[in-house]
Parts: structure tokens; sequence; C-alpha cells
């Protein structure tokens, strides 16, 4: 079993290289979320043989109000239909993919794509809250600590994340929207990073609003109705992009967006 990383060293790593605000290294205070985000850090740097990365992650809402709108199969379908999708791409070995649920369970730390584990509903039984801000940040801590060692290891990486929520935050007890928004800012401004939120419509919350207060950019927002072709057309736009991220080189924000 290889050694934890030490992920403040990390993060601190990351803030000499000018990619993390002071404002951000709080927001990622090791003492409370460092746990959360060792647990999916997954593979080792030395096991991974590719001359370039791009991580995969991906954060579906398993709130109960997925299972009440019967949505939960569309979830589980959508994120298999990713897996698939990037099973087949040229560059699958270069990807690693990490799924964390809304409420911190980690149904596979970063793995490579064929190890990854398809959602069930044995695996997958939304029942619980909405701590979006929280696990955001536990998410995002996530990629860039991931991000920052294989940097620190002379490797090449891009990043692609999928934050999934139908609803508003309700359960965050220490991180608030604002926090979330400094760290995407951050991430964002090194332009090696692509953060994607899909609001599934609830009858009443302004996703874009949501997601834009959190720093996500409008044209990397989904907003599916409540039904299961448009779920699983809006995880397969995000897959026909994260394909994409794979391909590019360079500057992520020339992508331009869902849309493009």
């Amino acid at each position: 079993m290889s050694q934890p990383i030490n992920i403040n060293s990390l993060f601190q790593s990351a803030q000499e290289e000018g990619l993390l605000s002071t404002t951000s290294l709080q927001a990622l205070d090791v003492n409370d979320i460092g746990a959360q985000i060792q647990a999916g850090l997954g593979i080792s740097v030395d096991d991974v043989l590719s001359s370039e990365v791009v991580l995969v992650s991906i954060m579906p809402d398993d709130s109960g109000s997925i299972r009440f709108s019967g949505n939960a199969q569309a979830v589980r379908g959508g994120h298999n239909a990713v897996l698939d999708a990037l099973t087949q791409s040229k560059q699958k070995d270069n990807i690693l993919i990490h799924n964390r649920y809304l409420n911190g369970f980690i149904l596979y730390p970063y793995c490579p794509i064929d190890q990854a584990i398809r959602m069930t509903p044995q695996n997958y039984d939304p029942n619980e809250g909405t701590p979006l801000y929280d696990q955001t940040l536990v998410l995002l801590g996530t990629v860039l600590a991931k991000t920052q060692e294989f940097s620190d290891n002379g490797v090449p990486v891009r990043s692609v994340t999928l934050i999934i929520t139908d609803g508003a935050d309700a359960h965050s007890v220490r991180a608030d929207g604002k926090s979330v928004a400094s760290v995407i800012s951050d991430m964002l401004r090194s332009e090696n990073h692509i953060i994607a939120g899909m609001g599934i419509d609830d009858g009443y919350t302004d996703f874009r609003q949501v997601f834009k207060e959190m720093g996500i950019r409008d044209e990397w927002i989904l907003t599916p109705g409540n039904s299961e072709t448009e779920i699983r057309k809006a995880f397969q736009i995000f897959s026909q992009s994260a394909v994409r991220v794979s391909q590019a080189a360079g500057n992520l924000n020339t992508l331009g967006g869902f849309g493009s």
C-alpha cells in the first residue's frame, strides 16, 4: 500500500505556483476535509503510465428527492453511459475517473476507466440530503490535489468535473457559495479545468443562478427537465464534452461550453 499523499503540501505547492488563492486555501482546510479528499485520490501517480492525464470527476446527487421524482434509474443510466462513451474513446488510456456521491459516499476513487464501477440499484439508492457546497468543495479539493500530484511529477494534466443536483444547497455546514466560487475561479484561471453543473428540474429552483453563484460558467450548465429522456440526454452531452477534453491540447477555455 502506498503512503498517503500529503494533501497539505500539494495545496501549498499549488499556492506557491499562484494556482490557489489564500481564500481558496482556507476553504479547502485540510484539518476539516483532508481525510475526505484523501479517500478519493485513488491510483498512485507511479502506477499511471500515460504521458498525459485527463481527470474525469462525477458527483451524482443521492438526495431523497431524486428517488421521489423517479429519477434514480436515469442518473444511474446516465453515469453508466458516460463510462461507455469514455471506454470507447481513443484517449481512454489517459483517462482517470472518480465518482463521489453528493453526500460523500465514494463509489470509486480515481482509477482507469475500465476499473470504474457501474451504478446499480444496490450501490445507488438516493435517500440523503443536499450538502451541495460542502461536498463540491471536497470534490474540487480532490481534483486539485490529484492535478497537483501529477504536475509535481511532470505529467501534464487536465480535468473535467460534473456536479449534479436536483435542488439548491440545503445541508452544508461549513461552506457557502462564495467559498466554492473562489476555488472554481482559481481552477478556471489555470485553463486546465472544466467544471460543469447539471441541475435536474425540481419545479422551482433556478439552477443557472445556483451554479453561477458557485462560479460555474453559464456555458457549462445543463438544466434537463424532470424526465429520464432529458436526464440521459444531458449526461450524453457531458460525455461528449469529456471526450473532447481528452482530445484537446492546451487551453480548455477555448472549448466553448456544451453548446459548441
